[in-house]
C-alpha cells in the first residue's frame, strides 16, 4: 500500500462545523503559513458556506481571501466544497453561472473542487464537474453517504464508477454526519477500488465517536486521502485530529511523511485562534453523540440548529426536534442530509415541533422539493402527501437546471447599473447573493463583533427591546445588536422607530419564529382571503411565508423588507 495523503479542514468544514463559519481571514493567513510546511495534500479553504459568512457577517470579500491564501499556499493545493448546481448557495444557478463561478474559482486559486448533490442527482453534478475539467483543475467526484432503506454500498459503489466514467480526478466518501461504520467504510473503499483506478478519500465527522475507528478500517482497505483537522478544531461534529491521524501511522507502511514537529507548530499557532473562537464553541458541539446514528444531522447543521432553538426560546425542545427529523427525512424519501437538503429537513422538523402540528406551517423549500426542484429523491415520493402540501401540481421529472434561463449578463447589467462592479467577481457575488451583497459592494457592511454573554431582553411599556439576537439567514447566523440606552435614560428615537407591537393585537398576526423580513406580499388596504400570504420571513436557511388567518382587509403593517423580527412581534393588523 501507498503512503497515506492528508487533507487538512481546518480553515473550512472544521470552523463551519465548530464555529459557525466564523474564522476571518486574518486568523487564516498566519495559520495558513504554518501548514503551508506540512505538505498536505491539500487545504479545504473555500466553498461551502465560507463564502455567505464573508460577505454577511464579516465584511470579508471572499475572492479577496482566496488570493490572500494562493499567495500563501504555493506548493499545497486549496480545495473548496462545491454544491453541483447550488455552487455555494442553497437553490439551482443557471449554467452560465456555474460555468463563470468555476472559472473565477479557478483564476483566483481553487486546484481541487470537490463536487457533490445533496440527493446524489449526478444530474446536478454534470455542468460544474465539466467546468473543472475544462479549466484544467482537480475533479474530485463526490458521493454523499447516508444510510436509509433506500440507500446501500453496491449502489454507491455503482455512483463512483458513474462519476470515474464522468471523468473524476478522484472519488470523496463524504460522511457528513458521522455515520459510516468501521465495516462500511472497510466494504466501501474495497468496492470502489475494484472498480476504478483513481485516488479515494474518506471525509467524516467525529460526532458519534466512531470517526477514528472507521479511518483505521479505511486504512485497512488502502483508502487515498483522509480529512482531517488540527486538534484545536478537531473533534465533535469537526474532523478527527491531524496530528493523531498521523501519529498513528508513523513508521508503518502508510505512514503520511509529515513531521510531528511542524503539526505541533501548526498546532500552537491553531490553539491561539481557537481562544479568538471560544465564545462560538457550544458544548453541544464538542460531545460525542451517539444520537447522530438515528437522526443523521451534519456537523454543521448540528451547531447552527442549537444556535437556532436557542435564538427561538426553544432549546427545550431539541430533543423533540431531534425525534421529528427522521419522520420528516422519510416523508421526503430519505435525502441524504447535507446542504440543503439538511437544512430542509432540518427546519421543517423545527416548525413541526414549534408550530403545533406537522406540515402546518411549511416553508417555501419543502414545496420546490416536493414539485421536484432540487432533483430526484432517493426514494418515489407519496402523491397524496405531494398533493396535501402543493395541491395537485405536475412535477418535473428533468433536470431542475433545464428550467433556468441564462441570468448572468442580465445581472450584471443590473449590477453596474447600481455601481456594484469594481471587479468582474463582484457580478458573481451579486448573482448569489442579491439581498445582501448590494450593500457589502457598497461598503456599507461593517464587520459584526464576536457576541457577548447576552442580557436579557427588557421591557419598555407595551414593547420588548430584545439588545442582542442571532439570526440564520440563507445560509450562515449573523449576530445582531439594538444599542439602546439602559437604566433611567430615554429609548432613542431610531430605536423607538423600531418597535412593534407585542401581545393582543386586535386582528394582529403574530410571527412565530425570529427572522428577517424577505418579503412583503400585501399593502395595507388589501382585501385578501384565509391562506394567502401576507409576507415571508427567513429563519433558520429557509422561506418560511406567514400566512392570514382570515378573510378580511390588511390594515396596519408594521414591519419592512430587512427588519428582523422576535418570536410574538405583531407583523401585520388583518380586520
Amino acid at each position: 500500500m501507498t503512503q497515506l495523503k492528508i487533507t487538512d479542514t481546518t480553515l473550512r468544514d472544521a470552523h463551519q462545523s465548530l464555529a459557525a463559519t466564523r474564522m476571518r481571514t486574518e486568523d487564516m493567513l498566519s495559520l495558513a503559513a504554518e501548514m503551508e510546511k506540512a505538505g498536505f495534500w491539500s487545504v479545504e479553504a473555500w466553498g461551502g458556506a465560507t463564502f455567505d459568512t464573508c460577505i454577511r457577517y464579516l465584511n470579508d470579500d471572499p475572492w479577496q481571501r482566496l488570493r490572500d491564501l494562493r499567495e500563501i499556499f504555493v506548493k499545497t493545493p486549496i480545495q473548496m466544497l462545491l454544491r453541483g448546481q447550488n455552487l455555494v448557495g442553497y437553490k439551482h444557478y443557471p449554467d452560465d453561472v456555474v460555468d463563470k463561478f468555476i472559472g473565477a474559482a479557478a483564476k483566483n486559486g481553487v486546484g481541487v473542487f470537490r463536487v457533490f448533490d445533496a440527493l446524489n442527482d449526478i444530474r446536478n453534478m454534470q455542468r460544474s464537474m465539466q467546468a473543472v475539467i475544462d479549466n484544467g483543475c482537480h475533479l474530485q467526484g463526490t458521493i454523499s453517504y447516508t444510510t436509509s432503506p433506500v440507500h446501500s454500498i453496491a449502489g454507491f459503489v455503482d455512483m463512483a464508477e458513474e462519476l470515474y466514467n464522468l471523468g473524476c480526478n478522484s472519488i470523496c466518501i463524504k460522511d457528513m454526519a458521522g455515520l459510516i461504520m468501521p465495516e462500511a467504510a472497510r466494504e466501501l473503499i474495497s468496492g470502489i477500488k475494484e472498480r476504478v483506478d483513481i485516488p479515494v478519500c474518506l471525509h467524516t465527522h467525529s460526532t458519534s465517536g466512531i470517526a477514528p475507528m472507521s479511518y483505521q478500517a479505511a486504512i485497512d482497505a488502502g483508502v487515498d486521502i483522509l480529512d482531517t483537522a488540527m486538534s484545536p478544531f478537531a473533534g465533535g461534529t469537526s474532523q478527527p485530529a491531524t496530528e493523531s491521524i498521523v501519529a498513528s501511522l508513523a513508521g508503518t507502511a502508510r505512514d503520511t511523511g509529515i513531521s510531528l514537529e511542524t503539526l505541533r507548530t501548526i498546532k500552537n499557532e491553531a490553539v491561539k485562534i481557537r481562544g479568538k473562537y471560544d465564545c462560538l464553541i457550544d458544548g453541544i458541539s464538542m460531545r460525542i453523540d451517539s444520537d447522530v446514528l438515528v437522526y443523521q444531522l451534519p456537523g454543521g447543521m448540528i451547531s447552527n440548529l442549537v444556535s437556532q432553538l436557542k435564538e427561538q426560546n426553544a432549546l427545550d425542545k431539541l430533543d423533540e426536534v431531534l425525534v421529528e427529523l427522521p419522520n420528516v427525512r422519510a416523508d421526503l424519501g430519505y435525502p441524504p442530509l447535507v446542504t440543503p437538503t439538511s437544512q430542509i429537513v432540518g427546519t421543517q422538523a423545527v416548525l413541526n415541533v414549534l408550530m403545533g402540528g406537522r406540515y402546518k406551517t411549511v416553508t417555501n423549500e419543502v414545496r420546490d422539493y416536493l414539485r421536484g426542484l432540487y432533483g430526484k429523491s432517493p426514494k418515489a415520493l407519496d402523491p397524496a402527501f405531494i398533493e396535501s402540501i402543493v395541491g395537485p401540481i405536475e412535477r418535473i421529472e428533468c433536470r431542475p437546471a433545464d428550467t433556468l434561463e441564462p441570468v448572468y449578463d442580465k445581472m450584471k447589467a443590473d449590477a453596474e447599473s447600481q455601481g456594484l462592479v469594481k471587479k468582474e467577481e463582484d457580478v458573481l457575488t451579486y448573482i448569489l447573493y442579491p439581498a445582501i451583497a448590494p450593500a457589502f459592494l457598497k461598503g456599507e457592511k461593517k464587520a459584526e463583533p464576536l457576541p457577548e454573554p447576552k442580557a436579557a431582553p427588557a421591557p419598555v411599556s407595551d414593547y420588548e427591546i430584545p439588545r442582542s439576537m442571532e439570526v440564520e439567514v440563507d445560509g450562515e447566523i449573523f449576530a445582531v445588536r439594538i444599542l439602546s440606552v439602559e437604566g433611567e435614560s430615554v429609548v432613542s428615537a431610531d430605536a423607538e422607530a423600531n418597535l412593534r407591537p407585542r401581545g393582543d393585537v386586535p386582528g394582529g398576526v403574530k410571527s412565530s419564529i425570529q427572522g428577517m423580513v424577505l418579503d412583503i406580499k400585501v399593502q395595507a388596504g388589501q382585501k385578501v382571503s384565509a391562506g394567502d400570504t401576507l409576507l415571508v420571513l427567513e429563519a433558520m436557511k429557509m422561506e418560511n411565508p406567514v400566512v392570514s388567518p382570515v378573510d378580511g382587509t390588511v390594515t396596519e403593517i408594521f414591519v419592512e423588507n430587512g427588519a428582523v423580527v422576535q418570536s410574538g412581534d405583531v407583523l401585520v393588523v388583518v380586520k
